[in-house]
């Protein structure tokens, strides 16, 4: 039998989808609401390439509380889901549009239309002409995994979270506005706009959005009257994340105050709220954590990999422990939502 086209561009997800849940994956509705919430970042990239819609089935059928998104805007304004504003660490884009890079060498997608984009194929993230992590989906030879628009997505989680009887939310994250408002481009307002479209628009629809871009963040509050539930990302400044951001100044309390004031979270990094700072082999929680919780923030904290491990976390049950109770985190963005949800059904408070 041939399956129509239409069929076989869905098959990836449908098919990681039901192997996920006959293989007993799935989670039952109604996790418990006293353990922090799962986020499935970029979908299930410890098992499938990254912002794939067989990833996001996946982390779906693990039972997932949030699916990210990373939102890129394409030439035409078309919002696409992929982490990076280029495309060159999870595509094969040099070889299918060879010298269509900028003169610093790489290849943006904001410079390809949507019709463009649909003939790349996503593979396993490269860092260097090598795997970024080692003994995750292989990258070599043929592939079947396209980049998905963020309406795809949408449509993807709805459709599963109907069919399944789950509600998971999801968490879209506004990249590099700056960077694509001097490319001629609003990509918060057209992000607004698709969600909005979606029912996702106040706080309490299950989704939250997030950015590092701290004047932008303000601007979403403001400028475009945002409802929803918003959080600041925070990383260092050395990291170069965010023009005219001072994330140092962000992890201070009068920093944590200006946030409260406009957003509903922070999302900062594992090493701004844990770390062993005596050196005893066991983590400690910083004074970030409490000094948000304080200011009544909620802390969803990246990046929670059993394959990238903190130096002082022996194996990832010691760093789930230390999220939970240490840090007391209220959430954890995770490559490995299953091994997470396992450990957390079983052990939260």
């Amino acid at each position: 039998m041939v399956l129509p086209s239409r069929v076989r561009a869905k098959w990836p997800a449908l098919m990681f989808a039901a192997a996920a849940i006959f293989a007993g994956l799935a989670q039952p509705a109604g996790a418990d609401e006293n353990r922090p919430v799962v986020i499935a970042h970029r979908g299930a990239p410890a098992y499938l390439p990254e912002h794939t819609l067989a990833g996001k089935a996946m982390a779906h059928a693990f039972g997932a509380d949030f699916i990210e998104q990373d939102v890129v805007l394409t030439k035409d304004g078309v919002p696409i889901v992929m982490h990076d504003i280029t495309l060159d660490a999870t595509t094969d884009v040099a070889s299918v549009f060879a010298g269509r890079a900028r003169e610093d060498g790489k290849f943006y997608a904001i410079d390809f239309t949507l019709e463009e984009i649909r003939r790349l194929r996503v593979m396993e993230r490269q860092r260097d002409g090598q795997p970024a992590f080692d003994g995750r989906f292989p990258r070599g030879g043929a592939t079947i995994f396209r980049v998905p628009t963020l309406q795809e997505e949408l449509d993807l989680i709805k459709g599963l979270n109907a069919s399944t009887g789950r509600r998971a939310g999801v968490y879209p994250e506004i990249k590099s506005p700056a960077f694509h408002r001097a490319e001629g481009q609003d990509i918060s307002r057209v992000v607004l706009n698709v969600l909005a479209e979606n029912g996702y628009s106040d706080k309490d629809d299950p989704f939250f959005l997030q950015s590092f871009d701290w004047n932008e963040v303000q601007r979403i509050r403001s400028e475009l009257g945002f409802k929803g539930k918003l959080v600041q990302l925070i990383g260092e400044n050395r990291w170069d994340l965010a023009p005219d951001v001072d994330f140092d100044h962000l992890k201070t309390p009068d920093g944590l105050k200006e946030i409260a004031a406009v957003a509903d979270g922070i999302g900062p990094w594992i090493g701004h709220v844990l770390d062993d700072t005596d050196g005893n082999g066991e983590a400690e929680a910083l004074k970030l954590a409490p000094n948000a919780q304080d200011l009544g923030l909620t802390i969803h904290a990246y990046t929670f990999r059993a394959d990238r491990l903190p130096k002082w976390a022996a194996s990832f049950d010691i760093l789930l422990k230390a999220a939970v109770e240490t840090a007391k985190l209220d959430g954890l963005f995770t490559d490995h939502a299953d091994l997470a949800l396992s450990y957390l059904n079983g052990h939260g408070e």
